[in-house]
């Protein structure tokens, strides 16, 4: 199998053409004829992943946080110290941000309310026509105590906590969830009628805004909420045939 065959059985299911994103999606780093055995996973192209995945012998590196972002004025810096070793080492890079936020399968919103056992789901957190988050109704009524605990034994937060803004009603029946830098969606989730939203990192204005909403927030970290959606690309391409490797770099952020 070739990195092309990959990319284009992931771009199949994940329609990165619908999505308008700052990011580039698909093959970022070549070569598309590139044989591939080996193919390795993790959030974020940074040095240390790169480094992990040419260690381990990766053909092709799969991540959700890539190295182009709006285009490359040039490759210099930072941008240089990881597009170089997988250059060298003839390893393919393949990046799915957006797509992989909004899948209602694959995506890291769907495979956290998986976790959460949210069912009755519908999207939430559009963008640009599409969405990247959805919204349910969890299989039993829960507190934030409660929420905040199933988060932290299902989210790879580094040791840290989850926080919460707890300022929805005792009992949390429906939630939003938009894994990453989602509260800025807090307006539509309070449009909604949900009780809580479930995302990665909040802003300064966040706080009272979620109070005067009467919703719960719960924080559980970006790297920790957006695990999921390369994890369910790694599941399908140990299905394809090719060895696979999750590389974990938690950030506790």
């Amino acid at each position: 199998m070739q990195v092309s065959d990959i990319a284009d059985r992931y771009d199949e299911r994940l329609c990165p053409g619908d999505y308008e994103d700052a990011a580039t999606n698909g093959v970022q780093v070549g070569p598309l004829d590139g044989e591939v055995e080996r193919v390795a996973f993790a959030v974020d192209a940074a040095v240390a992943t790169v480094e992990e995945a040419i260690e381990w012998g990766a053909d092709l590196l799969v991540v959700h946080h890539g190295v182009v972002w709006g285009g490359l004025d040039a490759v210099t810096g930072r941008e240089y110290d990881r597009i170089r070793p997988l250059v060298d080492a003839g390893c393919a890079l393949y990046a799915a941000h957006l797509p992989l936020d909004g899948h209602p399968e694959l995506g890291n919103a769907a495979q956290l309310a998986d976790a959460l056992d949210v069912e009755n789901r519908a999207p939430f957190g559009a963008h640009a026509g599409e969405h990247v988050g959805v919204r349910g109704t969890f299989t039993e009524p829960t507190t934030a105590d409660d929420l905040a605990s199933t988060l932290e034994a299902e989210l790879d937060t580094g040791d840290q906590p989850v926080q919460t803004l707890d300022f929805g009603p005792d009992e949390l029946s429906e939630v939003a969830i938009l894994t990453g830098s989602g509260s800025d969606w807090l307006r539509e989730a309070e449009a909604a009628g949900v009780d809580a939203l479930v995302t990665g990192e909040g802003k300064g204005k966040l706080y009272h805004e979620a109070r005067e909403a009467g919703v719960s927030v719960f924080l559980g970290g970006h790297y920790a909420t957006e695990t999921f959606g390369v994890r369910a690309l790694q599941s399908l391409a140990g299905e394809w045939g090719v060895e696979t490797a999750f590389l974990s770099h938690p950030t506790s952020l």
